[in-house]
C-alpha cells in the first residue's frame, strides 16, 4: 500500500506541475496580448470615393487598356471552367 499511495502523491505533483506551467502560459499570452493590441495602431477605416476622386480613378484606368486577346482567353477560361464545374 505504500508504493500506491507513493505513486498516487508523484501523480498528484507532476499534475498541479503540469496545470501550473499551463495557467502561467496562458496568462503569459494574454498579457503579451494585450500589450501588442496597445502598441499596434488600430486599423483606420477606408474613407469613401468622392465622385470626383471616382474620375480620377477613371481616368487613370482609361490609360491602362488590356489587350482584347488577354480578356478572350480569360473570358474562355472562366466558361471552360464553369463548364467543368456544372457537370
Amino acid at each position: 500500500m505504500d508504493n500506491i499511495s507513493g505513486l498516487l502523491s508523484e501523480a498528484a505533483s507532476i499534475m498541479a506541475i503540469g496545470m501550473a506551467m499551463v495557467f502561467l502560459f496562458l496568462t503569459l499570452l494574454v498579457f503579451v496580448v494585450r500589450l501588442m493590441s496597445k502598441l499596434l495602431p488600430a486599423e483606420q477605416p477606408v474613407a469613401p470615393v468622392s465622385p470626383q476622386n471616382l474620375k480620377q480613378v477613371t481616368q487613370a484606368e482609361s490609360t491602362h487598356r488590356v489587350d482584347p486577346k488577354i480578356v478572350a482567353a480569360i473570358s474562355a477560361a472562366v466558361h471552360r471552367h464553369r463548364s467543368a464545374v456544372a457537370q
